[in-house]
């Protein structure tokens, strides 16, 4: 994978986000707090974990009745979905603590989805957050199966269908990620050069993966069925319902910031540089929504912000709040647009028509920065 430039000559865009970043820091520093977790935090990291764990605990101390066992799995999916778009994800952003030790082991926290650190990081971290909507370098917006989340890439017939079969491919997201995804993404980031490991490196990072598939196999269906030996079929209706539910809430909420009707996908020029700079890019690129709605906030860990995040990757979510009228304010005195959809509704069809759109053939390809 050819690396990405990101070059402006104009001055006054290029003061943009030395002067945001100057602010920023400056009401860090007047207000003498700091840019990771803070006590609101570590209570909502209690409050997931406990939502996920103790419902797991129940079943397998007490095994209630069936359809407490799908109610019980149902709320986990709940929790699952706030621990990932909480405290994993700041975590492995190296925003939620100062300590790498802290992070290190909240971020794996990724665990309990069935997911790996190693690969999320690389196709969010790098991918995604470096290349934002910039189609065959955003994993976020490539083609999957039967979704089209790119204006630049091949119209199938059937995707003039998707915003209506979509919320089915959400539904599986989870599941698919036990099973498949990071195997498939270590084998794709090996190939294409984003994985920099040594090839003794890579075995390393290859059986980690493996052994964190097995104890999530062993913990969550080994050991109820066959050793607790729960009523089994309650148990794996509540497992799908709880993959189910995390599913759809993870990628509705990550899908509303960038694949909605506001945002651009621009293209690299010849030379492999995008004519633009990186902050503005991001601008361009994401959406924030429902900012007024306090308990959204508090439970999508900020991500109704992605504005803030995606300039400002490595500060807890639980500041997004306060630094958003100042990213706001600096970006309308450099006319660059900030934007933002102010409900969740308004943010929810956005995302329907934009897939609407791109399952059109005579979709038009928005290229530009």
């Amino acid at each position: 994978m050819k690396p990405l430039q990101f070059i402006d000559k104009d001055k006054n865009k290029l003061l943009f986000f030395s002067t945001l970043r100057n602010r920023v820091d400056g009401y860090f520093k007047e207000n003498k707090i700091s840019k990771n977790y803070n006590n609101s935090m570590v209570t909502k990291t209690i409050v997931l974990l406990a939502m996920y764990l103790v419902p797991f605990s129940c079943i397998l101390i007490f095994t209630p009745q069936p359809v407490y066992v799908i109610l019980l799995f149902a709320l986990m999916g709940i929790a699952l979905a706030g621990i990932g778009m909480s405290i994993m994800h700041d975590a492995n952003h190296g925003a939620y603590s100062s300590s790498s030790n802290v992070n290190y082991w909240l971020g794996h926290t990724l665990n309990l989805l069935g997911g790996a650190v190693f690969n999320w990081k690389l196709q969010h971290n790098i991918l995604h957050h470096t290349y934002t909507n910039v189609t065959d370098y955003d994993d976020d917006i490539e083609d999957k199966l039967i979704m089209r989340f790119s204006p630049h890439t091949k119209v199938k017939w059937y995707h003039k269908l998707q915003h209506f079969y979509v919320f089915l491919f959400y539904s599986i997201l989870t599941i698919y990620w036990v099973i498949f995804k990071d195997f498939v993404q270590f084998s794709k980031y090996t190939k294409s050069g984003v994985n920099k490991l040594k090839a003794k490196e890579n075995v390393i990072a290859l059986i980690k993966i493996i052994l964190s598939k097995i104890v999530y196999i062993v913990v969550f269906i080994i050991l109820p069925i066959f050793v607790i030996e729960v009523h089994t079929p309650s148990f794996i209706i509540g497992f799908f319902t709880m993959h189910i539910i995390a599913g759809l809430i993870l990628s509705i909420t990550f899908q509303l910031a960038h694949t909605v009707e506001q945002t651009t996908h621009p293209l690299p020029n010849e030379h492999g540089t995008i004519e633009n700079t990186w902050a503005i890019h991001q601008l361009n690129t994401t959406v924030n929504f429902s900012r007024k709605n306090k308990f959204i906030s508090w439970y999508v860990g900020g991500l109704n912000f992605q504005v803030e995040h995606h300039l400002f990757p490595t500060i807890c979510h639980v500041h997004y709040p306060a630094i958003a009228p100042i990213v706001k304010q600096t970006a309308e005195e450099f006319g660059i647009p900030y934007l933002e959809n102010e409900t969740l509704w308004q943010a929810f069809s956005s995302h329907l028509n934009t897939l609407k759109r791109f399952g059109k053939p005579e979709d038009i390809q928005l290229t530009t920065n």
